[in-house]
């Protein structure tokens, strides 16, 4: 993809097309996500989100179902053996263009072989450039699927043991579930070793207290404080209903890791229907829990990477970019405040530029020379720094935001490097003392990296324009030179072209030309007359009426101009002018003798701008016109000489009105 960017020079722009190291920028998302996508433990298909129509799928979705890449691309979702027997599929995908989302929690698939794979299966809508796309994610839940059924065998096994509670009391003792008898009033009665253990209370801890003791602190799913009238036992007591698959988390003391148990709950009547007692049945579901979390907080980290890859690429506001890696550093990390230190090589510094979490602007006012405190450290060794308790060591600069009330207690400095160049720190700050793993660790890494890659690319596109404008600057006194060493051939027309020039831009304006076409307007008039430093000087030079033979050579120039220009390459689209200045509308100019529209309209209006000006100067043979005489002769000639479209804009807009002329008509 070729990208083009714009350098503004005053009013006038340039384009910038050579931006090879964008295309590598974005090459090197691309290799990102394409890692991801090859090693994503989870299948994906990636649709055209118009057709519907396979164009990539995953390896780890290949091995899941049996099926080839072949036998996936370019088919329809319905098309390809595993979901041909799925009735929602075509409907999923109306679905899907219409409300962007859609989700099946258990849905079955046949492989190649036969096999039955339960899966849960997610889709979503991206827009990537202009195209949609939609990604689908199917996980296999067979395993899953596969242990719930187990608890539910084991539970329904047990069932028929806890009808008769008493006679099966020292089976129970042994169960690998957890078994709690609750009386009428919530006070615990019975309960086996597996429960005290997984509860962690002994049994003589348990026996006797009431549902409404803290001995626990339960909690639902999303992580809430559970009432002591939503607990299961309180809700069977109520209703007089069995309670099944109830999950709900606890804690044993203030600081305790949350164990997760799926809760079953069973009524006993007695003879006369009145209510017995309770048996509670508590499976220990920790670890698919834990499972589930890492796989939620892995499809998070993917989707932020993604989203930080894309404020990164198309986009060289830094920012905007460091903004919402920041945001994302906050959220999925779970920091309470972070920044990003810009490295200043000529001072050698780490100075501030961007931050989200801090109570006070304080952090604003960084300025750390490479090696001091933390961060010029972890510049410096090019290493992480973690300060896990600032209390006890800590550098002057943060001492003075800690005082600043921030009330930070942990602290990772991470260097940012990109092509083996120091680029800043990224900053992370705790002000709860917590226990970060490995995948914590290593996601703050990801994100460092691309809060590198946002400055480098932010680097050299600012070094790209620095350079651009520089030979833009370049180009631009280079050609005024040719145009200046022309005139000093021909001091009759001496400032002609600079004059020129400046009314040709002026002009070309009103007919809606881009400030990078201007540029070329500018250029193009400058060297109308460049062709004549081929003319011989006794030619171009002479006082009298040139000869028949000699006007042959004059009017050689346009084509001398474009033999001299066209192998210049920035030059070849300010060819118009210097080459087709002469054409006349009615088809008697040279060196084509182009007709009406044929003629470049830049040449037509440069036409009519370079006749206002030779004809409002004085030459040797002549004193110049006056403003309504020449406004006459262009309107005589529009139509024959000039265009009358431009002849027309040109008299009736106030760009020919001259700042010292008080003549009008």
């Amino acid at each position: 993809m070729k990208h083009t960017a714009t350098i503004a020079k005053g009013s006038i722009k340039i384009p910038v097309s050579d931006h090879t190291w964008v295309d590598q920028s974005l090459r090197n998302s691309e290799i990102r996500y394409r890692r991801l996508f090859e090693s994503a433990q989870d299948g994906i298909l990636i649709l055209n989100a118009e057709t519907g129509a396979i164009s990539d799928v995953n390896p780890f979705l290949i091995d899941m179902l049996g099926y080839s890449r072949e036998e996936f691309v370019e088919k329809k979702l319905w098309e390809v053996g595993a979901f041909k027997d799925i009735e929602a599929s075509r409907n999923s995908f109306l679905a899907l263009k219409k409300n962007k989302f859609i989700r099946y929690e258990n849905l079955p698939l046949k492989t190649k072989d036969g096999r039955l794979v339960q899966v849960e299966f997610v889709s979503n809508v991206y827009l990537v450039g202009d195209e949609k796309v939609i990604q689908c994610n199917i996980r296999d839940i067979s395993d899953r699927k596969r242990a719930e059924a187990a608890l539910r065998a084991k539970e329904e096994a047990h069932w028929s043991m806890i009808e008769n509670l008493e006679d099966h009391w020292m089976l129970i003792k042994n169960l690998p579930v957890g078994v709690v008898v609750y009386a009428p009033d919530t006070r615990i009665v019975l309960c086996n070793p597996e429960a005290s253990q997984l509860l962690g209370v002994s049994s003589d801890q348990m026996l006797g207290k009431k549902a409404r003791d803290p001995v626990w602190r339960f909690v639902r799913e999303d992580g809430t404080r559970m009432p002591v009238n939503e607990f299961p036992v309180k809700q069977v007591i109520a209703t007089g209903h069995v309670l099944k698959n109830f999950v709900l988390g606890f804690a044993l003391g203030r600081d305790g890791e949350y164990r997760w148990v799926l809760v079953n709950a069973y009524p006993q009547f007695d003879d006369e229907e009145l209510l017995r007692q309770v048996v509670v049945t508590f499976a220990d579901i920790s670890d698919i829990k834990s499972a589930e979390e890492r796989n939620r907080r892995h499809i998070e980290h993917l989707a932020a990477l993604v989203e930080n890859d894309r404020a990164i690429n198309f986009s060289f506001d830094l920012n905007l970019s460091l903004k919402t890696l920041l945001t994302h550093v906050l959220v999925q990390l779970g920091v309470d405040a972070a920044d990003v230190l810009l490295f200043n090589p000529t001072a050698r510094t780490l100075e501030y530029v961007a931050g989200r979490g801090f109570h006070s602007r304080a952090i604003e006012h960084a300025r750390q020379p490479l090696g001091e405190g933390y961060a010029g450290r972890a510049a410096q060794d090019r290493s992480i720094v973690h300060i896990p308790d600032l209390a006890k060591e800590h550098d002057n600069y943060l001492r003075g935001i800690l005082l600043a009330g921030e009330n930070f207690v942990s602290y990772h400095g991470v260097p940012l490097i990109a092509k083996g160049q120091i680029m800043g720190v990224l900053e992370v700050f705790h002000r709860t003392r917590l226990v970060r793993d490995e995948e914590w660790l290593d996601f703050l890494k990801a994100l460092a990296s691309q809060a590198a890659i946002a400055i480098d690319n932010v680097t050299l596109f600012d070094n790209l324009q620095h350079s651009n404008t520089e030979l833009f600057q370049a180009y631009d006194a280079t050609i005024e030179g040719w145009s200046r060493a022309l005139e000093l051939r021909d001091d009759e027309t001496e400032g002609h072209a600079q004059r020129v020039a400046v009314l040709t831009v002026k002009l070309a304006r009103l007919f809606g030309l881009s400030d990078a076409e201007l540029v070329q307007v500018r250029w193009g008039a400058l060297l109308h007359d460049i062709g004549k430093m081929a003319i011989p000087d006794g030619i171009l030079l002479k006082h009298d009426t040139l000869t028949k033979e000699e006007w042959v050579v004059m009017k050689k120039h346009t084509v001398f101009a474009f033999e001299m220009l066209s192998p210049i390459r920035y030059l070849r689209s300010a060819l118009d002018i210097p080459y087709a200045h002469h054409e006349k509308w009615d088809g008697s100019g040279y060196p084509l003798g182009l007709k009406g529209e044929q003629i470049p309209l830049v040449a037509r209006i440069f036409a009519v701008a370079d006749v206002w000006d030779a004809l409002r100067s004085d030459r040797r043979y002549r004193s110049s016109w006056s403003v309504a005489k020449v406004r006459k002769h262009l309107r005589s000639l529009a139509g024959t000489h000039f265009d009358p479209r431009v002849v027309k804009m040109c008299l009736d807009s106030d760009v020919l009105v001259e700042k010292k002329t008080t003549e009008l008509h």
